[in-house]
């Protein structure tokens, strides 16, 4: 327990004290009874534990348990979860661990007020990059976990949120999950890797959702690849039963119970939003390295013939025109430079960039959380500069270049050696098949092997072979073709083969 929460709930004690000393008039039995309840109540809530943990046979669980907070992370909840995690990861005990969140969030990020805080003052600015250090490193340490490990993002799943479950081999969404990677509505940049796993998403969407801050949810957190299985919520009881039921949990035992409660997509269910010719035009807007030319092209589509991806282009830019200048040029960058990196070295990365923001390289990170945070408004917050033509190289280079004063502080990640000298698991080998995959078999090129001239009822055979019992292979398959297949016909048209079309256009 933390010495603030001690000091609050000795104040709290004292105020009860003091108005029952104070007070000339007598007691009765159901005054003692109710104030002693209202102090109960009182001492409950500030002692509450913000993480709970539940050892179940041989499943481990960590609840993030902050839910008046949306159970956003801060230092209380770090402290607590690293050396428990480390103590499972090594436990011989332990066969599975499982994330949740209590309410109605697994976790909404970190708690970016407190941080903006105690940033503004140089004399606590060195525990603001501190809780970034500790965060990033939590991140590594469950990414690299030897155990399966399981994310329940059963609710809002945001920033640090993604963070604690983006590398999991198995992260279940269900109708509740909200999931969006913030940043650059309070001038700060996509972290706690979000350089890395973002920029492995099919074509472009994690560059959209970098740069744009959107929201995306339910059945579309999974069929984006953001998710590896969806369940409905009412199910989850049921799931962590049947894993608290297993004697040997290796991966592929873990992601068949998994795939056994996996429901499909309802009649009435809203599709992914951004599939067909809305994706055609998301990959091509958003490929560029500069955020100026994803601008000019996106004014294209929104006076383009076609309403839908006119209407798509027009709200993007209303939410890119939102965001700070700075925060969407040095996002961009870091996507673009997270492609080439491995998870260790974009957290590395990110933690640069978080310093450099914490010591004033841009004061959109005070600015956004003010306005957003705290005060809460709808308006435009008072960036500087105010325009992407104002956003120089030289700013940008503040966050990136080894040589700026902004990182000359920057503290480095450490974590137990066996961590850093092993593989982190990989986070799409329970998911659905990339584009990349799925072109790669078209093509021929797969690592399976196979050859050129597939029809579409054999690719639907290749996958039922690559991820047998897969819910929702049919239906990616389907929209990837559809956008990125061409038809041939053979000279007697009676065989349509798939033709790969290398470039969107």
């Amino acid at each position: 327990m933390s010495r603030g929460s001690v000091r609050v709930a000795c104040q709290r004690t004292t105020a009860i004290g003091q108005h029952m000393m104070s007070t000339s008039t007598t007691l009765s039995s159901d005054d003692v009874s109710g104030l002693a309840n209202l102090f109960f109540l009182l001492l409950t809530d500030t002692f509450k534990p913000t993480v709970l943990f539940e050892s179940n046979s041989s499943l481990r669980t960590y609840i993030l348990n902050r839910p008046s907070k949306l159970n956003a992370l801060d230092d209380t909840m770090l402290s607590t979860l690293r050396p428990k995690i480390e103590e499972w990861s090594s436990s011989d005990l332990c066969g599975t661990i499982v994330a949740r969140g209590n309410g109605r969030a697994f976790c909404i990020g970190g708690d970016v007020g407190s941080v903006a805080n105690k940033a503004a003052d140089p004399a606590t600015r060195p525990l603001a990059t501190e809780f970034f250090k500790r965060e990033f490193e939590l991140d590594f340490i469950l990414a690299a976990l030897k155990k399966p490990y399981i994310a329940i993002l059963d609710g809002m799943t945001m920033g640090g949120g993604v963070g604690l479950a983006a590398n999991a081999p198995f992260r279940i969404a269900t109708e509740k999950t909200v999931y969006a990677m913030p940043e650059t509505k309070i001038g700060y940049c996509p972290d706690v890797g979000g350089s890395y796993f973002l920029s492995r998403l099919d074509g472009e969407i994690g560059t959209y959702l970098a740069l744009t801050s959107d929201t995306i949810s339910g059945r579309a957190v999974f069929e984006h690849g953001l998710a590896t299985h969806y369940i409905p919520s009412r199910r989850i009881p049921m799931l962590l039963d049947r894993l608290a039921e297993l004697n040997q949990p290796h991966a592929s035992l873990v992601d068949r119970t998994i795939e056994d409660l996996s429901a499909e997509r309802e009649p009435t269910e809203t599709p992914a939003p951004f599939t067909g010719a809305k994706r055609v035009a998301l990959d091509y807007a958003f490929r560029h390295n500069k955020v100026e030319a994803i601008i000019n092209d996106l004014e294209i589509f929104s006076n383009g013939e076609d309403a839908e991806i006119a209407k798509w282009a027009s709200d993007t830019l209303t939410m890119l025109h939102q965001r700070s200048p700075t925060s969407l040029k040095v996002a961009l960058q870091a996507i673009r430079r997270g492609s080439k990196l491995s998870l260790l070295q974009s957290l590395e990365m990110e933690l640069r960039i978080a310093t450099a923001f914490c010591h004033g390289a841009s004061p959109d990170f005070q600015t956004g959380v003010d306005a957003v945070i705290f005060k809460k408004t709808k308006e435009r917050p008072n960036w500087s500069p105010s325009t992407l033509k104002e956003v120089s190289a030289e700013i940008v280079s503040r966050f990136f270049d080894p040589k700026s004063p902004f990182l000359s502080s920057a503290p480095s990640l450490s974590f137990p050696a066996e961590l850093t000298s092993g593989t982190i698991s990989n986070p799409l080998k329970y998911a659905l098949p990339t584009e990349e995959e799925i072109g790669s078999v078209v093509t021929g090129s797969h690592a399976s092997g196979g050859g050129l001239g597939l029809r579409f009822d054999e690719l639907l055979a290749r996958f039922a072979e690559l991820r047998p019992g897969k819910m929702g292979v049919k239906e990616k398959l389907l929209e990837v073709v559809q956008r990125r297949c061409e038809l041939t016909d053979n000279a007697d048209g009676n065989q349509v083969w798939l033709k790969w079309k290398h470039q969107s256009k």
